[in-house]
């Protein structure tokens, strides 16, 4: 089968590749793979910021096809199906443990870039059917942290939402805090992106370019009450601040690190404000199916910037790579 693989850390090792033809074993399911999507974790791994990788790897930890081949025991499935293959195969639920961690598709397995994918098939979440492949590819990594971020921190229709940014994880909660009823904050520096994000539901936005001081701005427009979810994507920059921005009891969901990795911040507002700082590695294939299942319920759109031939990878990488640059998610599709 062709392949793409990553030689190296660098977007430039990007190159193509073959390599044997994937047969299904007991228990697993065979995946022609149609599309893919990028995540952060995508591009730290293709620029050296993620540590452990062995090299070369089939990168893309996000893909979506359809069965073509089932092994022995599969129930359930047929071919022909259209499927999403969870990031972390060997989480089925509950608490993650050591073992369940090992495998995740293009980090320490094969990923998404590829004719195929070879699966567990108890991994598989079926594909929502008004959405087509490439928007189902962005849901594994973002619409499963969204969903936990919004479940985790309990939003309803009295809760506040503060979504840092608009990449793909921050629109996700911005679709599913609107579907339970929250009131939802987003920060961006991009007015054009602010505006994209109130046609989405957001009801107030703050840019923080003009406004450096979010945090401040936060506690205004909430009349001193903060936001009960602060989606922290930024890390070093950010964080000091929407540990600032949280209500009494909320959460601060950190996601990302896109400044860095080590803040400094003041433990007394965690302390006295009893926050809960949560950190997170997506989910498990139950929380992927719970997320489909709110798209389908809903007639969630995932929101796709741009979409990129598998060829063209490497473009893809560069434009997310760049930040800032796209709004929602980027997709890949196959030829």
């Amino acid at each position: 089968m062709n392949v793409t693989e990553l030689a190296g850390p660098s977007i430039d090792m990007l190159r193509p590749a073959s390599r044997p033809d994937p047969r299904p074993a007991r228990g697993e399911a065979l995946i022609r793979l149609r599309a893919g999507s990028l995540n952060f974790l995508d591009v730290a791994i293709a620029t050296g910021r993620y540590p452990g990788i062995g090299f070369p790897i089939v990168p893309v930890a996000d893909g979506a096809g359809e069965i073509v081949e089932l092994g022995g025991d599969v129930g359930g499935w047929a071919i022909g199906d259209r499927v999403i293959p969870h990031f972390m195969p060997d989480w089925p639920g509950g608490a993650m443990t050591p073992a369940m961690f090992a495998a995740r598709r293009g980090v320490t397995v094969q990923g998404s870039l590829a004719d195929f994918a070879l699966v567990p098939a108890a991994s598989l979440v079926a594909i929502p059917a008004h959405l087509g492949y490439a928007q189902a590819a962005t849901l594994p990594i973002a619409a499963t942290t969204a969903w936990r971020a919004v479940r985790t921190a309990r939003l309803g229709p009295h809760s506040t939402a503060l979504l840092l940014g608009t990449g793909g994880v921050s629109i996700f909660a911005l679709q599913f805090a609107k579907a339970h009823g929250a009131r939802v904050i987003v920060t961006s520096s991009s007015d054009a992106k602010l505006e994209r994000a109130q046609a989405l539901g957001a009801d107030l936005t703050i840019n923080y370019r003009s406004i450096p001081a979010w945090d401040v701005e936060v506690m205004r427009l909430t009349d001193g009450l903060g936001a009960d979810l602060v989606l922290e994507t930024g890390g070093t920059a950010t964080f000091p601040l929407s540990v600032r921005s949280a209500s009494m009891g909320g959460t601060v969901f950190v996601i990302g690190f896109l400044s860095g990795a080590s803040p400094t911040i003041d433990v007394l507002p965690i302390m006295e404000r009893q926050l809960r700082i949560q950190g997170n590695n997506t989910g498990p294939v139950a929380d992927l199916r719970d997320a489909a299942a709110a798209i389908a319920a809903h007639g969630i759109v995932p929101v796709i910037d741009r979409t990129f031939p598998f060829r063209d990878a490497a473009e893809a990488y560069r434009l997310l790579a760049d930040g800032g640059g796209h709004f929602g998610k980027i997709a890949l599709e196959g030829e």
